[in-house]
């Protein structure tokens, strides 16, 4: 039986730059970096002499699951555009308190934004009212945030 989240995973190709954007903009909480390699990491994989650099970021005051980039560092990964509209993990959603606010800083940092922020009205089904984005992180995965009204 699942008990709880306990991280979600990003593959990014630039570890430095994905730490920089997830703490300098999104204002996470960087918890630390590690790395996996042997013979555990090569059967968890199903790889050979694989080498992966792990980083941990969390949102401030939250206990909630942390945020692990992951960089393949002896394995090419495969470049992709991620899309909304494909199967996999379509968008990770962080909620925030302002999000005009937060948009308005994702402009000024030169982030991509795919719309300005849209209002949507749940409370016949039992969700509320909130208002979202969408952007991409450095390496075009795909992000929202959203605010509850």
């Amino acid at each position: 039986m699942i008990k709880n989240f306990a991280h979600i995973g990003v593959t990014v190709t630039d570890l430095e730059k994905s730490i920089e954007f997830y703490r300098d903009i999104l204002e996470l909480e960087f918890i630390g970096r590690t790395h996996m390699e042997g013979e555990s990491t090569d059967k968890l994989f199903d790889k050979k002499d694989l080498y992966v650099d792990l980083a941990y970021l969390k949102p401030q005051n939250s206990e909630g699951p942390t945020l692990e980039l992951i960089e393949y560092k002896t394995l090419e990964v495969e470049i992709d555009k991620p899309s909304l509209f494909k199967t996999s993990i379509s968008e990770i959603c962080f909620g925030v308190d302002d999000i005009e606010k937060f948009y308005k800083k994702l402009l000024e940092k030169n982030v991509e934004v795919i719309s300005e922020p849209q209002e949507f009205d749940m409370t016949s089904d039992g969700f509320g009212r909130s208002k979202a984005i969408y952007f991409y992180d450095p390496d075009g995965n795909v992000l929202e945030v959203i605010e509850d009204l």
